[in-house]
């Protein structure tokens, strides 16, 4: 099977894969204790109350996503894709030994930041040069964008399971170590593998040629970015001024990020639109984009609960001893890698023999089944949450089935929009759209992280509600994407 998925595929998208696993080992892998250390008071953690622990982990976790916007820009514009994803990788290594050094809470909230930034420069980047292995689109593209998504959830096993592991049962601190040696041979694969294997993909941008029109267009264009910048910085000043947020606090900071990033994605839209020189066509498939970033957003809001609230339900209302050993809450998180790895080849598989057939379902189809999916899951949720209630620990296969279904919704979504939003940007903006793609996870672990700060141990009532909320839009925007379907794909253009 390996030699003839060789030939399929350009060897540079194996690089891809293994430097990708290896980022992605220490980012879930330290993502995996991150709330835990945030809540634990008695291990030398943080000691923080649920609902701020939560939203600091919401931050977190919505800040790496944000920052792959800024990061796409300086790819498309100055650096390049591989220095980029060489830069970055170098300052996550730095973030996590940072983590790893027992410090005050300066130094945590320093190495936390140094981690978002490198993941912000290195994430969009790596995924826009999986797109141009493959200039012809199709469902080929769909199928390597699979087994590049295998090479993500390889690392996310690794990760939770060993990171996981020294974290909770031995010392956290060695955990978050272990999340930088994990950086550390990803840089090596990416160093050694993209001189031999990625020559002329993903190079400094070339030099623009300058005429006194492009020179004023590129003014006009300038003056257009600032003035949006500004009413952004106004915007927000004054949501800040009336009080409608609160940002001196945890909580009233993550909550205002939301406005934050619903704000930001808004305004470059709008900017990309008006004055970034796009014809009728590119407008349209601009249009299909912000449908896939709003689907994309609700479901990350639910799938991205693995670590906030599917994390304190596997923690505080799951059996997890078996004949005398206690399984870490942690490793629950290992069901949604482990999935992938069996799931990828299969949704890779068949989307290329549908598509042979002339049966592959559209790009918002596809997206509308992953909606339903989640929804399905949290359905799920809420049948177990109502044995937590009764006080009852939950059988920890409702926990296993969940993962199952929101795996298949990801497969459908997750690997299927990356390389829709490689097709669909026009080339001149294709990391900076590919940031945007990520800033629609940035919204919906924000919005995870929020809703986990949302249970309260006092009021288990509330549980099922909670879970239900989350089925209802999930399923909502599913069934609204699946009756427009068809106008969605004309807009995109011919574009498979």
């Amino acid at each position: 099977m390996t030699s003839t998925i060789s030939q399929k595929h350009p060897r540079g998208l194996y690089v891809l894969f293994f430097a990708e696993m290896w980022e992605r080992f220490s980012f879930y892998g330290m993502r995996a204790i991150l709330l835990l250390f945030l809540l634990d008071n008695v291990r030398g953690g943080m000691g923080l109350e649920a609902a701020e622990a939560a939203a600091v982990y919401g931050l977190y976790t919505s800040s790496v996503y944000l920052l792959t916007l800024p990061g796409g820009w300086l790819a498309d514009n100055i650096l390049g894709q591989k220095k980029a994803i060489w830069y970055g990788g170098i300052v996550i290594m730095l973030g996590h030994i940072i983590l790893a050094i027992p410090g005050g809470t300066s130094t945590f909230f320093i190495g936390l930041v140094t981690v978002a930034i490198g993941t912000g420069l290195l994430k969009a980047n790596i995924s826009s040069i999986v797109g141009e292995l493959y200039p012809e689109g199709g469902a080929r593209r769909d199928a390597a964008f699979s087994i590049f998504y295998m090479g993500i959830n390889l690392g996310s096993v690794l990760g939770i399971t060993i990171v996981g592991y020294l974290g909770q049962k031995i010392n956290w601190h060695m955990g978050f170590g272990a999340a930088a040696v994990g950086m550390l041979l990803g840089l090596v694969v990416f160093h050694f593998g993209s001189k031999k294997y990625l020559k002329g993909y993903g190079e400094v941008p070339p030099v623009k040629i300058s005429t006194p029109e492009s020179d004023a267009k590129s003014g006009s264009e300038k003056k257009l970015g600032y003035g949006l910048v500004a009413m952004l910085v106004l915007f927000l000043s004054a949501l800040q001024l009336k009080g409608l947020i609160d940002m001196t606090t945890a909580q009233g900071l993550a909550q205002g990020a939301g406005i934050i990033i619903v704000t930001v994605s808004l305004f470059y839209f709008i900017y990309i639109l008006v004055a970034g020189g796009l014809t009728p066509v590119e407008k349209k498939r601009i249009y299909v984009l912000i449908v896939f970033f709003l689907a994309a957003a609700i479901f990350w809001s639910g799938f991205e609960q693995a670590g906030s609230s599917l994390q304190i339900f596997a923690e505080r209302y799951t059996q997890r001893t078996f004949g005398g050993w206690e399984m870490p809450s942690s490793w629950f998180q290992n069901f949604n890698g482990t999935f992938i790895l069996i799931f990828a080849p299969v949704m890779a598989s068949l989307w290329i023999f549908l598509s042979a057939k002339g049966y592959n379902p559209a790009t918002p189809v596809k997206f509308a089944i992953a909606l339903l999916l989640v929804g399905a899951g949290f359905f799920i949720m809420e049948m177990a949450s109502k044995i937590a209630v009764t006080g009852q620990l939950a059988s920890p296969l409702f926990l296993t089935f969940t993962y199952m279904v929101h795996t298949i919704g990801e497969l459908c979504l997750s690997p299927v929009g990356l390389s829709s939003y490689t097709k669909l940007a026009p080339k001149r903006y294709v990391s900076q759209l590919m940031g945007i793609w990520f800033v629609a996870a940035s919204l919906g672990n924000l919005i995870a992280g929020l809703f986990a700060g949302g249970f309260d141990e006092e009021n288990l009532q509330q549980m099922p509600a909670l879970f239900q909320q989350v089925t209802l839009f999930s399923v909502g925007f599913g069934v609204l994407l699946l009756i427009f379907w068809k106008p969605v794909k004309n807009w995109m253009g011919g574009i498979q």
